[in-house]
């Protein structure tokens, strides 16, 4: 698929998906003509970055991740330094807080939605 295509469905701006090229997060296939030629799979692929992103990982520590999240997965260790480590327990922390909060936000919707069902 074209970049539009995959913009189009991971609502990502084309500019991102080729800054995430740049940085080594995404490699896309080039057509005789020069053009990218993304694999579907891919779209999911830009919504685990956006996701990583939005959770306040750098993209250097996302391009580390990146191979945990395929399978089979191939897990690189090179360079992994103790800020990075630090970095990850840190975000994992922080994930795990903000998923007990959206937990919590979505059984009070649930419950409110319950209710106002009953009454109409």
């Amino acid at each position: 698929m074209r970049i539009g295509e995959l913009a189009r469905l991971t609502e990502t701006p084309p500019r991102l998906l080729r800054y995430y090229e740049k940085q080594g997060l995404l490699t896309p296939g080039r057509e005789a003509n020069g053009y990218r030629d993304y694999d579907d799979y891919l779209v999911d692929r830009v919504l685990q970055i956006r996701g990583l992103l939005d959770a306040g990982l750098p993209t250097r520590i996302i391009k580390q991740i990146l191979p945990c999240l395929d399978s089979p997965r191939t897990i690189h260790f090179a360079d992994a330094t103790p800020e990075m480590i630090a970095t990850l327990e840190s975000e994992t922390e922080r994930m795990a807080r903000r998923i007990q909060c959206l937990t919590r936000n979505r059984d009070a919707i649930v419950e409110y939605l319950a209710a106002v069902k009953r009454l109409a």
